[in-house]
């Protein structure tokens, strides 16, 4: 999933959930996309309601968290563990794996990582620390 920007990335959500709805035929990255949707029906209602939640910037000071980023950080998981990239992050995931009730619930444990290490190359103006990332994962085992 590639896109320019936050409108882009979230059009990209709403265009997948109505091809959804209207079982319409997916590409395999909006087949990742689709599942990852009906994962989370506690956002659905974000998915239906495109004119308020397209510019809704989800504000952590007022106790909001991002539907958008949280999906989208689930993705990446699947992606990276799909991949293997970083190398060696499957074999993490299967770690995680086994102390954890579901796929959906060890991308849970992950994304602390994987929202911290992005947080720090935002920060640091640089890629994101491939080795820390994977340490960090590796605690969470």
């Amino acid at each position: 999933m590639f896109v320019q920007d936050r409108n882009e990335a979230r059009d990209y959500y709403y265009q997948v959930w109505s091809k959804q709805k209207q079982k319409l035929p997916l590409e395999p990255i909006e087949a990742i996309i689709s599942d990852v949707i009906l994962e989370h029906p506690e956002y659905h209602h974000y998915l239906e309601q495109k004119e308020s939640s397209r510019e809704n910037d989800f504000s952590v000071e007022q106790n909001e968290s991002n539907p958008f980023l949280h999906m989208g950080m689930h993705i990446a998981l699947k992606e990276q563990v799909n991949s293997d990239r970083p190398a060696g992050i499957s074999a993490v995931f299967k770690k995680i794996m086994n102390k954890s009730i579901s796929v959906h619930d060890a991308e849970h444990k992950m994304m602390e990582c994987l929202g911290r290490i992005l947080w720090e190359a935002q920060r640091n103006q640089s890629l994101p620390d491939d080795n820390a990332y994977l340490e960090c994962l590796k605690r969470a085992c």
